[in-house]
């Protein structure tokens, strides 16, 4: 059986990515970060569906609270009501935080023993972040294949983006038809007991339900 390290933050796009994982036959692993985000409920969530599949759940400590990004402590406010998502890239963004996360879930693969990252990265109904593009990833798979033990022995691990070029609302159809926990997972880039529903992740989430022809069950 194929292992696997899927990058599960909590959110939509991940959980739907780790249901992929798991419907494909992968023994997989979900690796989560706490990386000085301004709130944890995305990673109460990641426990959470975890936790739904019976799966081993791993939180990496990285300290990246010296990084600009509104999502970091109290670096700011976050951007609300935007009408251009996807236009520029906007103060959510962390800098490198893929090639961060990515770097990890490969060194976490050479040590169990997986040979496949999964990563719910989306370039369609998505922020703009520069970091969730295609050529980013191929390029990302050809460090680690010329970087890495697994690499120099032939056995290269491969970095899968199995809703990369879906809308939100086809990410949305795959998740109901995997049976993934969506009414456990979190989007709003804000903490709290409901979602602000104004930041990009949460007009992004209501649309793509709302597209879908689905009601979404976290939603106020």
């Amino acid at each position: 059986m194929p292992r696997a390290v899927v990058l599960l933050s909590g959110g939509l796009d991940s959980t739907v990515t780790l249901a992929s994982s798991i419907s494909g036959g992968n023994e997989t692993t979900a690796l989560s970060f706490r990386y000085g985000q301004r709130h944890i409920r995305e990673l109460d969530s990641a426990a959470a569906v975890a936790k739904h599949y019976g799966i081993r759940h791993i939180i990496a400590d990285i300290d990246l609270s010296s990084f600009r990004s509104s999502l970091i402590g109290d670096s700011g406010e976050i951007g609300k009501d935007r009408k251009d998502i996807g236009g520029d890239i906007p103060d959510t963004y962390v800098p490198a935080r893929n090639i961060i996360m990515l770097s990890v879930a490969a060194g976490l693969c050479e040590s169990i023993g997986a040979e496949l990252i999964y990563i719910g990265a989306n370039s369609v109904d998505y922020s703009g972040y520069p970091d969730c593009r295609k050529e980013f990833f191929d390029a990302f798979e050809e460090v680690i294949s010329k970087g890495t033990k697994a690499g120099a022995d032939g056995t290269p691990i491969k970095v899968v983006t199995p809703i990369l070029t879906l809308s939100k609302s086809d990410i949305i159809k795959l998740g109901m038809r995997l049976n993934a926990p969506l009414h456990l997972t979190w989007s709003c880039y804000e903490g709290g007991g409901t979602p602000c529903g104004r930041c990009d992740s949460c007009i992004l989430r209501e649309k793509g339900f709302r597209d879908a022809g689905y009601r979404d069950g976290v939603a106020p």
